[in-house]
């Protein structure tokens, strides 16, 4: 967590004076990934009546909400629907009315792969919290008379990540640093949950709460979640004609219905070596330890509750799945964050949402914390305004007399100027960076 100050001491930040002042967007697509990241919010800089609101720019149809997430000045978005086209609309208005953004976040909740196709298996657990290294479009490709085949050459995937951004990620592949953001979103976990709690409005009491490794389950690939014929005194159970004809997986009915609504067969249930020996401990824990994973997100349109079309994904080295970054990836900076409340099959439901989406903003937090700094020229971190030339850039390593942080570099001693990107900024001092 950001180091704190001495005793009795308390940072004050000057409130940006305009939009330009804004480094870091939030874009999430649910009102549940809106209500979760709206816990950490450590200073709301929209105020009732303000004479100077932030506002937005002409044409823009987006709705905003402005604060501050440690020394980072930040606007949040809710998607006005889920998908891709909505989000690409969404991020070019963005971009219109806050055009010194250099960070764009995407966060929420995903459907995750049980396992990491890598040479040393990982498990993925519901909770679990995957970012985005690369995105491919999983409902853009051919559709074969057998088959459809997902297009992820090269040419046919989305754009490369920025180099800022591929800084970024390469840290998350320091364990030190992957384990400092697991344990300081561990932390804003639990602190977003007692917030809510202790909410006087608070219509939801454990909203948060971790669910349960009993309730972590995953069937076998081929066992459908559907009616299992009338094995079952219970209605919801009963015998069902669509469900049972061959070649047919499940009707529309069953979908609204829970595993244990169907009696879907336990015995059916994958054993996971991660989860049973955190149930040896405790199925209730008040805290599961969360795991970051970084890899392929698949991105489309449609919602996946297929295993078979999951495991295909999977095969192509995807770990999880949604439905938002491919609309944002090419037009801001940005990265997907998101936390596993699914298995993206048929036995999928919502009871996992609200607690992978508080993983989810809690990981979201702490990278920013360690990933990210703010860069100040010539002034106070916690003074900075219009025209401070106050940026987003990634923590780098100091190279002789060059500086190279991500997408910033400045060469020399003394005085220089900086580069984000492919402009030139303010002058700033090497000994500032």
């Amino acid at each position: 967590m950001a180091t704190s100050l001495a005793a009795g001491q308390r940072q004050e930040f000057a409130r940006p004076t305009s939009r330009d002042d804004f480094q870091i967007a939030i874009v999430c697509a649910l009102p549940l990934e809106y209500d979760a990241i709206s816990l950490l919010i450590d200073q709301v800089w929209d105020v009732k009546g303000d004479q100077h609101p932030f506002g937005r720019a002409p044409g823009d149809p987006n709705t905003y909400r402005n604060g501050r997430i440690s020394s980072f000045n930040v606007v949040l978005v809710l998607l006005p629907n889920m998908g891709k086209v909505g989000a690409a609309g969404a991020t070019a208005s963005l971009r219109s009315s806050y055009p010194n953004l250099s960070l764009v976040l995407v966060v929420g909740i995903c459907g995750g792969m049980p396992f990491t196709k890598e040479e040393k298996e990982e498990e993925i657990l519901l909770g679990d919290v995957i970012i985005s290294n690369i995105l491919i479009q999983y409902d853009f490709g051919r559709q074969l008379s057998d088959r459809f085949l997902v297009k992820d050459s090269i040419e046919d995937s989305l754009g490369r990540p920025t180099q800022h951004i591929r800084s970024m990620l390469r840290l998350l592949e320091v364990e030190s640093i992957r384990d400092g953001v697991e344990d300081d979103a561990a932390q804003y976990l639990q602190m977003l949950q007692r917030k809510h709690d202790g909410h006087p409005k608070q219509r939801k009491l454990g909203k948060y709460k971790y669910p349960g490794a009993h309730k972590d389950k995953l069937f076998d690939c081929s066992y459908e979640h559907k009616h299992h014929g009338p094995s079952s005194s219970s209605s919801s159970s009963s015998d069902c004609s669509l469900c049972a004809a061959q070649g047919s997986s499940t009707c529309e009915r069953s979908m609204g219905l829970s595993c244990d609504d169907l009696h879907c067969d336990l015995s059916r249930l994958v054993h996971r070596e991660r989860l049973a020996a955190q149930m040896q401990i405790s199925d209730q824990p008040a805290f599961f330890p969360l795991r970051v994973f970084v890899g392929r997100m698949g991105s489309g349109d449609g919602v996946i509750r297929s295993a078979k079309h999951r495991q295909e994904l999977a095969e192509r080295g995807v770990i999880g799945v949604e439905m938002e970054g491919a609309g944002v990836w090419d037009q801001l900076p940005c990265i997907v964050i998101k936390g596993v409340c699914d298995y993206a099959d048929s036995h999928k439901n919502k009871g996992w949402q609200d607690y992978a989406a508080a993983t989810a903003v809690s990981v979201a937090k702490a990278v920013l914390e360690h990933c990210v700094t703010p860069m100040v020229t010539g002034r106070d971190p916690s003074s900075y305004g219009s025209g401070s030339g106050h940026h987003a850039v990634i923590h780098g390593t100091v190279s002789g007399s060059n500086v190279v942080m991500g997408g910033v570099h400045s060469t020399g001693g003394g005085t220089n100027n900086v580069r984000i990107g492919d402009n030139w900024g303010r002058a700033a001092s090497w000994g500032e960076i």
